[in-house]
């Protein structure tokens, strides 16, 4: 697993100019937690990602979904530990999956594990199923970012969730800025969320 110690500017312009891109086709968005009974309180954190083999061409994409996922937990409350990161009090761990949906009928599976672990809140209850999103009259590109917080004390997650969003291929929705920013939002929006729950934000 690989971290992003650093955003950098181009993490970052990826992020500003999202917000000048066309509208997003609306966002699927799945959480699980138990905060009713344990509140999440806000501490510091560590960004991982739950890096695949392709992970080295892709790291401009990975360090665009730290960053947007930084300033959403940055937004609630935490704080990232950039100076001591061995000690933070929790470990973001999150996963980006992307798949074309063929107009000619194919269909592309996509895995909705975080990272492939079991043992968590909503592993037995459909987060770490496989889905086919099915075929669309123009292909598309789906994408998928899932997240989990753990306590680094003991490794207990605390919180996990998806997001998952259709754009037609070639479409500023598609590109990995725009996705990043609004599937991060969509994901921590009312964090934590209701339990089990899969919601429709627009």
């Amino acid at each position: 697993m690989a971290g992003f110690p650093s955003f950098g500017p181009v993490a970052l312009a990826a992020l500003l100019l999202s917000g000048c891109a066309a509208m997003t086709p609306p966002i699927d968005v799945t959480r699980f937690h138990n905060a009713q009974v344990a509140p999440i309180v806000p501490g510091s954190v560590t960004i991982q990602a739950n890096v695949t083999e392709e992970g080295h061409s892709r790291s401009i994409e990975y360090a665009t979904y730290s960053a947007a996922l930084l300033q959403e937990l940055q937004r609630l409350g935490f704080t990232e530990a950039r100076d001591d990161r061995a000690n933070s009090q929790y470990v973001v761990r999150y996963t980006i999956d992307r798949a074309v949906l063929s107009a000619g009928g194919v269909r592309s599976p996509v895995s909705v594990g975080v990272g492939g672990s079991t043992g968590s809140y909503g592993s037995g209850v459909g987060l770490g199923i496989g889905i086919n999103l099915g075929s669309q009259p123009k292909d598309k590109i789906a994408t998928e970012l899932s997240v989990r917080i753990a306590r680094r004390d003991n490794g207990s997650v605390v919180w996990e969730g998806r997001a998952w969003v259709e754009a037609k291929q070639g479409s500023p929705a598609a590109q990995p800025g725009l996705a990043a920013a609004k599937l991060a939002e969509a994901l921590f929006r009312d964090f934590p969320g209701e339990s089990g729950t899969t919601i429709r934000v627009p």
